[in-house]
C-alpha cells in the first residue's frame, strides 16, 4: 500500500493518474458527481461503524484484561478453597461420628442405672400395690388386737358393774322386805324385773386371738420394708449383675469407633494437598506478573486507540471533504472559479486518501497477526473447549509429559478428565467423581453387623439374674387366711345388745322410783338405806353412761371395719401373688431390657455408619465448584479476551476492507471539488458564441 500509493503520487504529480488539472465538462458530469458522492459517503459510514466496533471492542478488551487477574485468582481461590474443605469437611464427619459414639459410650456406661430404673418403674405398678395392701393389712391386725383388747376391758368393766348391781340390787331387796318400809311392796314386782345382762358370750374369740398373735409375730410391717427396700435398691443391684456385660459391650463399640475412624483415614489427602499447594503457587505467580500484565495491556490499550485515531482521521478527513465540497460548490460553475470551501472538501478527501495509503499497510499487518492470534486461539482453544474435546486432547498420553489422573490418584481404572468434567457439572461427590471406591472399600470399613453379632452373643449368654425376694412366704399367707377364717367366725355385732338391754334403759327410771318411795318413808333407818341405794344406783347409771356406752360405741364402728377383713386378706394374697410373679419374672425382664437396650443402641451406630456412608459417598467434595471455576476461566479467556480480541481485528480488518472503494470514489470525487488550472475548451466555445435573440411581443 504504501509504494502503491508513492506510485500513486508520482504519477498524479507527472498529470497522469487524473493529476492533471482539468475536468472535461460532460453532460453527465453531476449525475456523476452524484454517483461518486453517495458512494464515498456510503463507504465512509461503513468504515466509521468498523471504527466505532474498533473503539468499542477495544474498551472491552482493556477492562477485561485488567479484570482477568483479578477474576483468576478467584478462581483459583475456589479451587483451593474446595481442596481446602474436603480435609474439613471429612473432619467434620469423624468428629461428629465421635460424638454419636461418645454418647452411646456414656449410655452404656449407665445402663446399669438406666436399666434399673426402667425395671423400677415397671415392677412398681405391681409391687407398691401389693405393699400398700400388705401395709394395710398390718393395720388391720393390728386394729383387731386393740379391738381384742378394748372388747377384754370392757368386759371386765362390764363384769364389776354386773357385780356391784347384784350387791345393791340384794340390798334393795332387803330394803324393800323390811317391815318398816312403808309402800315398799309396790317395788317389789319392778325389782323382780330388773335385771342386768353384761355377759359377751363370743364363740371363737379365744381363737380369734391366737391367730391375731400369730399374724403379729408375722411383723407384716418388716415384710412390707423389706419389698420397698428391695424396690429401691433395683438401679443398684442392677449396676453390680451388669457391670461385666457393659464392658464387653464397651470394647465392641470401640472397636466400631476404629473402624468408623479408620473409613476417612485412606482417602487421598495427599494429594489434595499437593494440589492445594500448586494453587497456591500459581496464585502467587499469577500475583507476580499482574503489575507486568496490566502495564502491558495499558500500552496495548494506547496502540489500539492510536490505531483507531488513524482510522477515525481518514473519516474524518472523508466526511469534511463531502460537507465542504457540497457546501462550496456550484454544479454549473467554472472548474477553474471553484471557491476555496469547495477546493478545501476536495484537499480533505486527497488527504483522506493519503492517510489511508499512509496507515493502511500497518493496519493490515496488525490485522494478520491479530488474525492469525486470536483465529488459531479461538479454533485451537475455545472451541474444543466447548465441545470438551480439549480434554480428551489432554487425555491423549504424551500430550502432557508426565501427566495422568488416574496414577496420581493411585486409581485403579483409567479416569477420563472429560468424565470428571462432566461429574463436576452435575456437582457430583468427590467419591462418585473420582471413583474412589476402587482404592476404598467403604463397605467393609462400616459393616458392623460382625460386631453386633458379638455384642447380641455376650447378651444372650449372660447370665444376669437378681437377688430372689419373697415378699410373704407360704407360713405367713396361711396365717392370714387363719386369721381371715377366725375373724368371719366370730359375729362381734351382739356386743351392742349389751348397752341397749331394758335394765340398763330403766335403771334412771328406778332410781326415781326408789327416791320418791324414801321420800315417804317416816323410819330414818329405812329411808337413809333406800337414799344410799338410790346414790349407788346413779353411780352405775352414770358409769354406764360415761364410760361403758362411749367404748361400746366406740366398738361398733371398729367393728364395723372387722367385717371386711376376709376380703381384705383376699385382696392382699392376690395383689402378693400378682407382684411375687413380677418379682420372680425380674430377671427375664432384665435381659430383655438389656436386649432392647443394646439394639436401640446399635441401631444408632447402624444409622451412624449409613449417615457416614451417605455423607461420604454422596455429600462430601461435590466438585460443582470446580466445574464452576474452569468455566469461569473459559468465560474469561475465550468469551471476553479472545472473542474481544477477534471483534478487535475483524473491526479493523472491516475498515481496510472498505479503505479500498473509499480511496477509489474519493480520488475520483475530489476532482469535482477541486480548483481546476485548466478550462474546458468546448465550455470556452460554447461562451465566446452570442445568444440567439428571442422575440418580443409588442403590448397593445
Amino acid at each position: 500500500m504504501p509504494l502503491i500509493g508513492l506510485c500513486f503520487a508520482c504519477c498524479r504529480c507527472c498529470g497522469n493518474c487524473g493529476g492533471r488539472m482539468y475536468q472535461e465538462q460532460t453532460n453527465s458530469i453531476n449525475c456523476r458527481r452524484r454517483s461518486f458522492y453517495w458512494a464515498t459517503f456510503l463507504f465512509t459510514l461503513l468504515i466509521l461503524a468498523g471504527n466505532i466496533c474498533m473503539f468499542l471492542s477495544n474498551t472491552y478488551t482493556h477492562e477485561n484484561v485488567s479484570s482477568a487477574p483479578g477474576e483468576f485468582s478467584n478462581a483459583l481461590k475456589n479451587l483451593q478453597s474446595y481442596t481446602t474443605n474436603i480435609p474439613e469437611q471429612i473432619q467434620t464427619v469423624v468428629n461428629e461420628s465421635c460424638v454419636v459414639v461418645d454418647n452411646v459410650t456414656y449410655n452404656i456406661q449407665e445402663i446399669g442405672s438406666s436399666l434399673g430404673k426402667s425395671i423400677q418403674r415397671e415392677t412398681e405398678s405391681s409391687i407398691i400395690p401389693a405393699l400398700d395392701a400388705t401395709a394395710v393389712m398390718a393395720q388391720v391386725v393390728q386394729n383387731t388386737s386393740l379391738l381384742l383388747h378394748k372388747l377384754n376391758a370392757t368386759q371386765k368393766e362390764l363384769d364389776l358393774l354386773q357385780s356391784n348391781l347384784t350387791r345393791v340390787n340384794a340390798r334393795i331387796n332387803n330394803t324393800l322386805h323390811n317391815p318398816s318400809c312403808i309402800h315398799c311392796d309396790l317395788l317389789k314386782p319392778e325389782l323382780d324385773k330388773f335385771s342386768l345382762d353384761t355377759s359377751m358370750n363370743l364363740p371363737g374369740l379365744r381363737k380369734l386371738q391366737t391367730a391375731v398373735d400369730q399374724a403379729e409375730k408375722a411383723d407384716l410391717n418388716k415384710q412390707t420394708q423389706k419389698g420397698k427396700d428391695f424396690l429401691e435398691n433395683i438401679p443398684e443391684m442392677v449396676t453390680n449383675r451388669t457391670t461385666d456385660i457393659t464392658q464387653r459391650i464397651h470394647q465392641e463399640l470401640q472397636t466400631i469407633r476404629e473402624q468408623l475412624s479408620q473409613a476417612t483415614t485412606d482417602i487421598p489427602f495427599k494429594q489434595l494437598t499437593e494440589v492445594s499447594n500448586t494453587l497456591s503457587t500459581v496464585q502467587e505467580e499469577a500475583k507476580n506478573y499482574t503489575p507486568s500484565i496490566n502495564l502491558a495491556e495499558k500500552i496495548r490499550w494506547i496502540i489500539g486507540v492510536i490505531l483507531c485515531c488513524f482510522i477515525l482521521l481518514v473519516v474524518v478527513c472523508n466526511l469534511l471533504g463531502l460537507m465542504l465540497g457540497s457546501a462550496g460548490l456550484v454544479p454549473k460553475g467554472d472548474p477553474t472559479a471553484r471557491s476555496g470551501t469547495a477546493n478545501c472538501g476536495g484537499l480533505f478527501l486527497m488527504a483522506g486518501v493519503g492517510f489511508s495509503f499512509l496507515i493502511s499497510w500497518i493496519f493490515m499487518i496488525v490485522v494478520l497477526i491479530l488474525f492469525v492470534v486470536g483465529g488459531n486461539t479461538y479454533m485451537l482453544v475455545c472451541v474444543p473447549w466447548k465441545t470438551q474435546q480439549i480434554f480428551q486432547i489432554i487425555d491423549t498420553p504424551g500430550v502432557i509429559p508426565g501427566f495422568n489422573l488416574s496414577q496420581s490418584l493411585g486409581l485403579k481404572t483409567n479416569l477420563p478428565i472429560s468424565d470428571v468434567y462432566n461429574d463436576c457439572q452435575m456437582n457430583k461427590s468427590l467419591w462418585n467423581t473420582l471413583h474412589l471406591e476402587d482404592i476404598i472399600n467403604l463397605n467393609d470399613y462400616l459393616n458392623i453387623s460382625k460386631f453386633t453379632g458379638q455384642v447380641q452373643e455376650a447378651i444372650e449368654s449372660s447370665n444376669i439374674t437378681l437377688p430372689n425376694i419373697v415378699l410373704l412366704d407360704s407360713e405367713t399367707k396361711k396365717q392370714l387366711s387363719t386369721f381371715s377364717a377366725k375373724a368371719s367366725s366370730v359375729n362381734l355385732s351382739s356386743v351392742m345388745h349389751t348397752a341397749n338391754t331394758p335394765a340398763v334403759t330403766q335403771l334412771g327410771y328406778f332410781a326415781d322410783e326408789l327416791e320418791r318411795l324414801a321420800n315417804s318413808q317416816t323410819n330414818t333407818t329405812v329411808k337413809a338405806e333406800l337414799e344410799d341405794e338410790v346414790k349407788d344406783l346413779r353411780l352405775i347409771q352414770t358409769q354406764i353412761n360415761s364410760n361403758i356406752k362411749p367404748q361400746l360405741k366406740e366398738l361398733e364402728s371398729e367393728i364395723a371395719r372387722f367385717n371386711d377383713i376376709n376380703s381384705t386378706v383376699e385382696n392382699v394374697l392376690e395383689k402378693v401373688g400378682s407382684a411375687q410373679d413380677a418379682l420372680n419374672n425380674t430377671a427375664q425382664t432384665l435381659k430383655s431390657k438389656l436386649i432392647e437396650f443394646v439394639d436401640c443402641e446399635i441401631g444408632v451406630f447402624t444409622a451412624l455408619a449409613k449417615w457416614v456412608n451417605q455423607t461420604i459417598t454422596e455429600q462430601v467434595g461435590c466438585c460443582g465448584l470446580v466445574a464452576v471455576s474452569v468455566n469461569s476461566v473459559e468465560n474469561l479467556f475465550c468469551s471476553q479476551l479472545v472473542d474481544s480480541l477477534n471483534a478487535f481485528w475483524f473491526s479493523l480488518g472491516w475498515c481496510m476492507v472498505f479503505l479500498i472503494p473509499s480511496i477509489i470514489f474519493s480520488v475520483k470525487l475530489a476532482k469535482f471539488y477541486r480548483r481546476m488550472k485548466y478550462k474546458d475548451e468546448l465550455l470556452e466555445d460554447m461562451m465566446m458564441m452570442n445568444p440567439f435573440p428571442r422575440a418580443k411581443l409588442k403590448s397593445f
